[in-house]
């Protein structure tokens, strides 16, 4: 299985979680320029959120949580930005989160962090 493959896999249980909440997916794999990319777009109530998807294993030296480094934060806002003004949306009303899943032996864990400063 590809890295992408596999980025695919965990992309779509961030789907099942977020339609459980009543989330209503847009988009997913929104690409800006050659390597800056969206994992997730959704509306919820009257916002829209923009979702890094991380993942590890746990066999990992790191949790998934520290993937989200400046650079990455960097890329997701100037990626938000575009998609903002191409879409003629608010900015008052987009929101970015961060979804993160580590796998176990044979489950995961899902935690959403919500209005992530960029």
């Amino acid at each position: 299985m590809t890295t992408k493959q596999t980025g695919d896999k965990w992309e779509v249980i961030a789907i099942k979680y977020l339609q459980k909440n009543w989330y209503n997916i847009l988009d997913s794999n929104f690409k800006f320029g050659r390597f800056w990319e969206l994992d997730l777009i959704a509306k919820k109530d009257d916002l829209t959120i923009f979702f890094e998807v991380k993942y590890r294993n746990n066999d990992s030296y790191w949790i998934p949580e520290e993937s989200i480094i400046p650079n990455k934060l960097r890329k997701c806002k100037k990626t938000i930005e575009y998609y903002v003004v191409k879409n003629r949306l608010d900015f008052e009303q987009i929101r970015f989160d961060v979804i993160t899943i580590m796998k176990w032996d044979t489950s995961y864990k899902v935690k959403h962090y919500k209005n992530v400063q960029i």
